[in-house]
């Protein structure tokens, strides 16, 4: 599988960001899908045990997104304008998790894709479909990607 680049601020993939999950993203080409393992910190819990909603929503959130990046463009960014999270069954924070995403139609500008967290078991605990476009020029101008372009890479583990 080849390895996506991650950001250094970002919160779900983040080199120095202290409160990142520090998650790595796969394409897996054969599959047609990207992959991240994840264990959710007590610390991002709604409930004892339980992760809160809003991490959840955040996870699936990028994991679909990067499905964006199955062509293995990885300049190829887009920005979430909908994300619709069902969530099936509580996640449990502290115990290893695989976020799964994929594209379900794309064009040049945008594309509605896919995740789900699942539990080592299979077990899914939380879904998502999202719409994603690519942002204008003025858009990654405002938010200084130029910047911070050079922190976006393919990190060692």
């Amino acid at each position: 599988m080849y390895k996506q680049p991650s950001s250094r601020t970002c919160f779900i993939c983040g080199r120095e960001n202290d409160v990142s999950l520090k998650m790595n993203f796969y394409n897996d080409h054969e599959a047609q899908q990207v992959r991240s393992e994840v264990v959710i910190p007590e610390h991002f819990n709604g409930y004892p045990g339980i992760a809160h909603g809003g991490i959840i929503g955040a996870i699936l959130d990028e994991t679909s997104g990067r499905a964006i990046m199955l062509d293995d463009n990885m300049d190829n960014l887009f920005v979430t304008t909908k994300l619709e999270v069902k969530y099936r069954r509580p996640t449990p924070t502290g115990e290893p998790l695989t976020a799964v995403g994929w594209i379900i139609r794309r064009d040049r500008t945008r594309a509605k894709v896919a995740a789900e967290l699942r539990k080592a078991d299979g077990t899914v605990t939380a879904q998502c479909q999202a719409t994603i476009i690519k942002p204008p020029d003025s858009y990654l101008e405002s938010c200084n990607w130029q910047a911070e372009n050079q922190f976006w890479r393919v990190y060692e583990d």
